[in-house]
């Protein structure tokens, strides 16, 4: 053995399990499940922030997603580029995702399972509704920590505005555990949220009436109720969606069936390429003819019907044997305070409004602690500027900076901050005129000042700035079911 050199004996049995359980947790807590609080997972969170910090906002122009993936990879991600870039394709989906975050230019592949264009050919930007879950991170609204090289912050959750674990849903495979979290409607989760909000005790029936059930971006049919009922009162359950399918005669009298929408998370081109050969094996009967119809304007999948065969009959083998219809197998897990957890509608929602609760408070401390910073400052320039004469007085007779600071600080007993204001005053500022503006917004701050202190003392207020927010939000973004 050489000098220096030490070798331990372990057991390769403890060894297994302690590594074993960090990989899982790694997997569990950084990878595959969403935070409950902003209903994302890291890798989407990193992605929106870096977007964000790159300032590609919906009103700028959208930039390549190769510059997007670089900056998230180099600064947050330390990932491979495809993991990115498939987190950011996915949040540009319409029918991946109910409510869009990001927007993007180019092939972000289609709902027949292609795949998107190499990310030096497409570009992004964020969506409009994604700067509400953005809303308000300057302002120490969430903690930040280290990223991966420990040299620049990121934050540790988003403070959103949107309820984007509901509205958009989730799925990921961790070590041990899955969730699979269904998408919903954004009038309907406001609402929701709002009940909780009047009545904490609110019970998950009364929730049930608010939210009825999922609302997928591809539409369709949910068939039966129990299982989403069962969904929002476990945690678990399982939803049934069936096509969004009518018959049609035409003059001839020949029947044929019209498919204008298809379960979620279904791959058109692979459940018709199945159809057809169910129909070749002659398994499914009756069928004389397919077409994929879709254009720019909509899906439409046109089964024709042979003269012979009843229509709603073949629907019906249609729905038994291909994916018209499939199954949701809901599972909602996700990290509440960084621990998995199976979660009912009510813990959901409570877990939400605790949340933006939270970033409200925080939010309110930080504006009233730069309201009292910039309302010191100009209690010294109001003193400065009663005493103008004097003021200018002791700076010309001061020899350097230094100096001219200490002399105000000893004479009108000011503080290192207000001094330092008065010194870099411009003499512009010296107006009658100016010296009005500075009375004007010193009041409007007090009054600001006088405002948020009520908002920290009294709860009630707080709550009911987190509901008139909401209200905002489905004001702006809210509308009708697909499902």
């Amino acid at each position: 053995m050489a000098e220096g050199e030490n070798i331990q004996k372990i057991n390769i049995e403890e060894e297994m399990k302690s590594a074993y359980i960090d990989y899982s947790m790694s997997v569990i807590v950084a990878r595959a499940l969403p935070d409950v609080r902003d209903g994302l997972k890291p890798v989407h969170r990193r992605v929106l922030f870096g977007m964000h910090e790159l300032g590609v906002a919906y009103n700028k122009s959208h930039k390549k997603s190769a510059r997007i993936v670089g900056e998230v990879l180099g600064k947050y991600h330390p990932h491979g580029d495809s993991s990115v870039y498939y987190a950011m394709v996915r949040m540009a989906q319409p029918w991946s995702m109910r409510y869009m975050l990001v927007d993007g230019q180019g092939n972000f592949g289609s709902v027949d399972g292609d795949s998107p264009a190499a990310l030096r050919y497409t570009e992004a930007r964020l969506k409009r509704i994604s700067e509400l879950t953005l809303a308000d991170i300057d302002k120490d609204t969430v903690d930040f920590q280290l990223n991966f090289d420990d040299t620049l912050k990121e934050p540790t959750v988003l403070p959103t505005r949107l309820p984007t674990l509901l509205v958009n849903g989730a799925s990921g495979i961790a070590v041990g555990m899955a969730t699979n979290m269904p998408p919903h409607n954004l009038s309907d989760v406001i609402d929701a949220c709002m009940a909780y909000v009047d009545d904490y005790d609110v019970d998950i029936e009364t929730l049930i009436e608010k939210i009825k059930a999922p609302d997928f971006p591809t539409g369709g049919i949910i068939y039966g109720y129990t299982g989403v009922k069962e969904a929002y009162r476990t945690g678990k359950g399982r939803v049934v969606m069936r096509a969004k399918a009518e018959i049609e005669t035409d003059e001839n009298g020949k029947e044929r069936i019209i498919v204008t929408e298809i379960p979620y998370m279904v791959n058109k081109a692979e459940m018709i390429m199945k159809t057809a050969e169910l129909i070749n094996d002659k398994k499914l009967e009756g069928i004389t003819n397919l077409n994929d119809e879709s254009d720019r304007n909509g899906m439409r999948i046109v089964y024709d019907i042979r003269r012979d065969a009843i229509a709603n009959v073949v629907l019906n083998k249609l729905y038994k044997y291909t994916q018209l219809q499939s199954t949701f197998s809901v599972n909602n897990i996700a990290l509440v305070k960084g621990r998995p957890k199976l979660l009912t509608l009510k813990e959901i929602i409570k877990e939400f409004i605790e949340h933006r609760h939270e970033v409200v408070t925080r939010r309110t401390q930080y504006e009233l602690d730069q309201a009292e910073k910039r309302a010191h400052i100009l209690e010294g320039l109001i003193i400065a500027s009663d005493n103008i004469d004097e003021v200018v007085k002791l700076i010309r007779s001061s020899s350097n900076r230094e100096e001219a600071k200490n002399k105000l600080i000893e004479r009108f007993e000011l503080s290192e901050a207000q001094s330092k204001a008065i010194v870099d005053m411009r003499l512009g500022q010296l107006t009658g005129l100016e010296q009005d503006k500075l009375r004007e917004e010193y009041n409007e701050l007090l009054k600001k000042i006088n405002w948020y202190k009520k908002v920290l003392a009294d709860k009630e207020i707080r709550m009911g700035i987190v509901k008139d927010e909401l209200v905002e939000v489905k004001e702006q973004y809210g509308d009708e079911r697909r499902t």
